[in-house]
């Protein structure tokens, strides 16, 4: 098999390299396994980055080795990347403005997917049609467990913040982070700038934290966690947020988690939210979340379609989703 193989994604063409490289040591999972697979997904994670910056989190030798993170559009980036040159607040590189990529089309994560991306991170804002940054139309509540606490006490929180953010008429979708804790996701208007997001996210963390001060922390202190779950709301401020991205919706490192097995806390099962292994729970109730959060036409169609020839293999995929339009607004 060639080193390099040329394809056609949607009329654009990409020249992948290294497809017999391997990722994932244990399962002997390859690059080129990882491209097909994006490839698959793609119609389930790409309203997930439309119109959002993308940081990536690249590992070219394998997840065995050392990543690093990768902001700026890397060299030999296509012409077709959009790309957007937004400012980056205190930048450990002094860089006062970066230039970002936006990943907006099947053939834009194939690209991405070459080059050993295995992390796609975006804020909770978009931007405009000439690049400025707009007010966040996602608030999140990041769900930390300290030493002592894990995914169960997770999911007692993440039923009393969904209740309560409920009372203002905003409905909350779950995901686990990847790692040991959970964000809940709540689609926003897009109306009001970062700092009042962030003061409402912060005010429902200390109200209930006042409630239930042995289960809950809204202080930032470290060495108050253990056995609490910091609810994180800082993450819904701007300035944090162009720093510290969050993992996009991606089925095999951070499933969705259906609505319904948040209620089943510590008498439920943990197995009932998948950290890994595909997301067919969590897929449908993120896209509904998708649907949520699209703006323009009341109803757009959006079709990809990609043909690739790898290893004998010859595959046509071609998706359509529709995607809806609700607005939802803060309460002042």
């Amino acid at each position: 098999m060639s080193d390099t193989v040329t394809v056609e994604i949607e009329g654009r063409k990409l020249r992948l390299s290294n497809l017999d490289k391997v990722l994932y040591p244990k399962s002997r999972t390859t690059k080129g396994e990882v491209i097909d697979y994006y490839s698959r997904i793609a119609p389930v994670m790409l309203p997930h980055l439309a119109g959002r910056p993308v940081t990536r989190k690249r590992w070219p030798d394998g997840v065995a080795k050392q990543p690093f993170f990768e902001k700026n559009m890397p060299r030999g980036t296509p012409s077709w990347i959009r790309t957007v040159n937004l400012p980056v607040p205190g930048s450990t590189m002094d860089r006062e403005t970066i230039d970002f990529v936006v990943l907006a089309d099947l053939a834009g994560l194939v690209w991405s997917a070459n080059l050993a991306a295995l992390e796609l991170h975006v804020p909770q804002w978009k931007v405009g049609p000439r690049g400025a940054a707009k007010h966040p139309d996602l608030l999140v509540v990041d769900l930390d467990p300290g030493d002592g606490a894990g995914l169960a006490d997770c999911m007692e929180v993440a039923v009393l913040v969904r209740d309560r953010m409920a009372q203002d008429g905003l409905t909350t979708y779950p995901k686990t982070s990847g790692n040991k804790g959970m964000q809940l996701y709540a689609p926003v208007s897009a109306k009001q700038d970062s700092s009042v997001v962030s003061a409402y996210a912060h005010a429902i963390a200390d109200e209930l934290a006042e409630k239930h001060p042995r289960k809950i922390l809204s202080q930032m202190t470290k060495a108050l966690r253990r056995g609490k779950i910091f609810i994180d709301w800082s993450q819904n401020n701007a300035a944090q947020n162009d720093g510290r991205r969050l993992l996009a919706a991606w089925p095999r490192a951070s499933d969705g988690v259906h609505p319904a097995h948040l209620g089943r806390g510590r008498s439920g099962r943990a197995g009932h939210v998948r950290a890994g292994g595909g997301a067919r729970s969590g897929r449908g109730v993120w896209r509904s979340a998708c649907r949520l959060n699209q703006r323009g036409p009341p109803r757009t169609r959006v079709t990809s379609g990609v043909q690739r020839s790898h290893g004998g293999l010859r595959m046509t995929h071609r998706r359509s989703i529709t995607t809806m339009r609700t607005r939802v607004t803060l309460p002042t």
